[in-house]
């Protein structure tokens, strides 16, 4: 976790798309260091070397989805309490219902209104400090 109040606290996005990626990077590049992930693979190395303060996760991705990635990291001591948005286009009760149930800490729709999006992730910091 970024302690430095000088630090930008790290923000991992994981999503498949390119063009999702880019605007997930600039809508939050000027507040977070924004680090991207295409797959599950790729998001592990990075949770495991990067200290990241949050993940964005997709649900529909290649290989390990991103609720069956909630659920690993949610059994990993080290990974039980890291904030995660599930940001995603499945918008139905049930997809959310899963979501919670695999662990996210809050679910979100795309298209997403990114004045929302910086919203939630820094209220869920903010809360996330005051626990410590």
């Amino acid at each position: 976790m970024a302690t430095n109040p000088k630090t930008k606290a790290k923000i991992l996005a994981v999503d498949d798309s390119i063009s999702m990626q880019g605007m997930i990077q600039q809508t939050l590049e000027a507040q977070y260091q924004v680090l991207l992930a295409s797959n599950t693979v790729e998001a592990l190395g990075k949770l495991y070397h990067e200290g990241i303060d949050l993940m964005l996760l997709d649900i529909s991705m290649p290989g390990v989805d991103g609720l069956e990635l909630c659920k690993i990291l949610r059994k990993s001591p080290e990974f039980k309490k890291l904030p995660i948005i599930i940001l995603t286009a499945r918008d139905g009760a049930s997809e959310q219902m899963e979501g919670r149930l695999a662990g996210a800490t809050h679910y979100m729709t795309k298209p997403f209104d990114a004045d929302e999006l910086r919203r939630t992730i820094a209220r869920i910091l903010r809360t996330q400090n005051l626990g410590r």
